[in-house]
């Protein structure tokens, strides 16, 4: 588990297909003994997924929190995404506010993006935390395609230099999908959240990649969280990140 104490966030990969039984074929969504889907037609998460990653974000306004599974099937691909929004309170369950939703779910997030991030990596990586400064850009071009540039530069703790990276990536936007070059897709739901995945997860590890699944919540206009979780190329859980980032 990748824990953020502070910002109450958490990613975690669930190690065997009985342990999502517990929380979501029977703890949340729900399968009789008789093995009949309740409530029926409902579809259900494989028997037999490869991997199960779950990041949780808490709200910065209120007491409440979403909780966004990526669900990949045995071949690599997605078998299923699932949103759970959760508020501890007496009165009615949240729901994802679709009322503000456009027509191209993408609008929200244009701009550019200044934030701060953590990277926890995990015991098998060195059990090391690093801090970064952030600088994200989502603009559309003249082809009407999604055009996004990530900068960081780390904070240099051991030698006290500072190293920048920038990742430039374009994207093709059908609906509410985009579909990066490289085989990396953002999949823009309601109430200000996207999720990311690979296309398929085993194109990426035959060429000895890594790969990440990210799940973004925009609970606000001009501030949004993040959490990405990395894993190797034999599914090991490499770091988990969270970041928090302001519209300028």
């Amino acid at each position: 588990i990748g824990f953020f104490p502070s910002e109450k966030a958490f990613a975690l990969r669930y190690q065997t297909a009985g342990m999502l039984d517990n929380v979501l074929r029977q703890g949340v969504l729900g399968e009789d003994d008789t093995g009949e889907e309740s409530p029926r037609n409902l579809k259900l998460p494989s028997r037999r997924p490869s991997i199960v990653c779950e990041n949780c974000l808490y709200s910065l306004q209120r007491d409440k929190r979403a909780r966004a599974f990526h669900i990949l099937e045995p071949r690599g691909t997605v078998d299923m995404l699932i949103i759970f929004l959760e508020e501890r309170s007496e009165g009615p369950h949240p729901l994802l506010d679709s009322s503000k939703d456009t027509k191209n779910r993408i609008t929200p997030f244009l701009g550019k993006w200044k934030g701060h991030s953590v990277t926890k990596r995990s015991g098998v990586y060195g059990a090391t935390i690093a801090e970064a400064d952030t600088v994200v850009l989502h603009e559309m071009n003249d082809n009407g395609q999604l055009i996004q540039n990530v900068s960081s530069t780390s904070n240099g703790a051991n030698d006290g230099a500072n190293v920048t990276t920038n990742v430039h990536w374009t994207g093709t936007i059908s609906d509410n999908l985009v579909t990066f070059d490289g085989g990396y897709q953002m999949i823009l739901l309601p109430g200000g959240m996207y999720m990311g995945c690979p296309v398929d997860v085993s194109k990426i590890v035959e060429q000895s990649k890594s790969f990440h699944l990210e799940f973004c919540w925009l609970e606000t206009p001009d501030k949004r969280q993040r959490l990405v979780r990395t894993y190797d190329v034999e599914g090991l859980v490499v770091s988990s990140t969270y970041f928090l980032e302001t519209k300028l």
